[in-house]
């Protein structure tokens, strides 16, 4: 067995997608926090729903071809790159309102969104880490 199938099986390559776009989602709302007060700005998310339905998908056919290799997201708002990067395609938040500036910040909303994207990066970590220990101590040979 290579090490390539380890690392490319189990939970691995989902929980890897899910890192990859809690970091990615991360930045869209840095940015929108960053530009909480410049005119005529229009912040900009993706759906964590969206990417489960995608990610599921991908899960599936990942598992019909026989868990091997890394997982492929492709839909309107997510795309794997060749490099295993993702690559978003944000949507305006159009349901915040529009201030007298042409922005349609809301704070509460973003700092909860933030809030919840760093909750579920770190279960991502976590879960990555848990996966690794088990292969180190199975490496070791040590019960």
């Amino acid at each position: 067995m290579l090490i390539g199938d380890i690392t490319n099986s189990g939970a691995l390559p989902s929980l890897e997608a899910t890192l990859r776009f809690a970091g990615e989602r991360q930045r869209l709302i840095a940015g929108n926090i960053a530009n909480i007060d410049t005119p005529d700005y229009i912040q900009q998310d993706v759906s964590p729903a969206h990417f489960q339905r995608t990610l599921a998908k991908a899960v599936e056919q990942h598992r019909r071809v026989g868990n091997l290799g890394p997982i492929t997201l492709d839909s309107e708002q997510l795309t794997s790159r060749p490099d295993g990067s993702l690559q978003l395609t944000p949507r305006s938040t159009s349901n915040n309102i529009l201030f007298h500036d042409r922005n349609n910040r809301d704070v509460e909303q973003l700092m909860a969104a933030q809030a919840e994207n760093a909750g579920v990066y770190r279960t991502a970590i976590d879960l990555i880490r848990s996966r690794f220990d088990v292969l180190r101590v199975a490496i070791s040979e040590r019960v």
